[in-house]
Parts: structure tokens; C-alpha cells; sequence
């Protein structure tokens, strides 16, 4: 029987653009000697390439609870980010909503006092909206380290989020995370 790693992070990916790109966290993540295991929300499944990101991390994505009594194939995570937070996620976390894999760690998350890391993607026109603001106060206020403006992501111009993915700061999610842990 082997140990299970010292430095296991889960990165939770949403049905946004960014998804698309989560592999690039996976692959910074892997060059700091973080062990990765991927959770999908059961949207962001349609948006990320499962095969190469299992080949990539060495674990199946999870995007749906296991059945009961069943061994859970991951390993118990150090820390989490959640990579391209949809604006549906950021507000169902805050509300404490757990109808999802993804929400029901996130959650939990938070009670087991993980480092916890939100790097949003969404547009600024759904940032106005009040629930948001009240939401990022909330999550905070957990202690979850929620990366906007100039700490992270500043919500871009509505249906023109696709384009500016290449400038995505993945790097400063895993800074936080490394930050929290020191």
C-alpha cells in the first residue's frame, strides 16, 4: 500500500471559455510538484478535453458523485482552485448550494478550512448584477480567496470573454494557493 501524496490539489473547471484552457494550470500546477485531480461541473464537461486531462494528471475528471460504498479513486485534496468560476458557482457557493460534485466540495471545502482559491470568468455585465458582489463578500468572509481586478481576473466586456484568453492568469490562482499554505 502506498501513501497518498502530501500535495494534492483539486482544480474545479465551469462550463466557461476557460475551460478550455485548464490544462495550462495543470501543467504549472505539475512543474511546483502539486499531485492534480480535475473536477468538471456536469457543463464544463462539454468544454474540456477529458482524455488528455486524465492522461495529464493520471486520475479520471470526476464531474458526478460516486456511488455509495464505492472507493473514491482521488486522493484527499490539500487545496482547491476553481479555474474559470462561473458566475453561476461563485453564487451557488456563497448560497451553499451543493447540487453538484464540484459544489459539494467546494462547500464542504470550506467547513474542512482547505486553501481555497476563486479565479472567475465571466462578463462585467453579469459582475453588476448584486448577487455577485454580495456573494464574493460571503465566500470571503469564509475565508476563500477570491481573485479579481488586479489580484486575478477583471471581468471582461460581455460576448467578447473567448478573446482574451491567452492573457487568462492562471499563474496567480497557484500563487494564492502557495500563499495560503505558507
Amino acid at each position: 500500500m502506498t501513501a497518498p501524496p502530501e500535495r494534492v490539489l483539486y482544480v474545479v473547471t465551469c462550463a466557461t471559455p476557460a475551460a478550455r484552457h485548464v490544462g495550462e494550470l495543470v501543467s504549472l500546477a505539475h512543474s511546483e510538484g502539486w499531485t492534480i485531480c480535475v473536477i468538471a461541473t456536469p457543463l464544463a464537461m462539454r468544454f474540456i478535453d477529458q482524455a488528455g486531462l486524465e492522461e495529464q494528471t493520471g486520475f479520471p475528471v470526476r464531474s458526478d458523485y460516486k456511488q455509495p460504498g464505492t472507493p473514491d479513486v482521488l486522493p484527499p485534496a490539500t487545496a482547491i482552485i476553481v479555474g474559470g468560476a462561473s458566475f453561476n458557482t461563485i453564487n451557488k457557493w456563497a448560497a451553499g448550494i451543493s447540487d453538484t460534485l464540484a459544489l459539494g466540495l467546494l462547500t464542504e471545502g470550506i467547513g474542512l478550512e482547505l486553501p481555497l482559491v476563486a479565479l472567475p470568468f465571466f462578463n462585467a455585465a453579469q459582475a453588476a448584477h448584486p448577487a455577485f458582489n454580495r456573494s464574493v463578500r460571503e465566500l470571503r468572509q469564509a475565508g476563500v480567496k477570491v481573485l479579481l481586478g488586479d489580484d486575478g481576473y477583471t471581468p471582461h466586456t460581455p460576448h467578447q470573454g473567448s478573446k482574451n484568453l491567452s492573457k487568462y492568469p492562471w499563474e496567480k490562482a497557484l500563487r494564492a494557493v502557495a500563499a495560503l499554505l505558507s
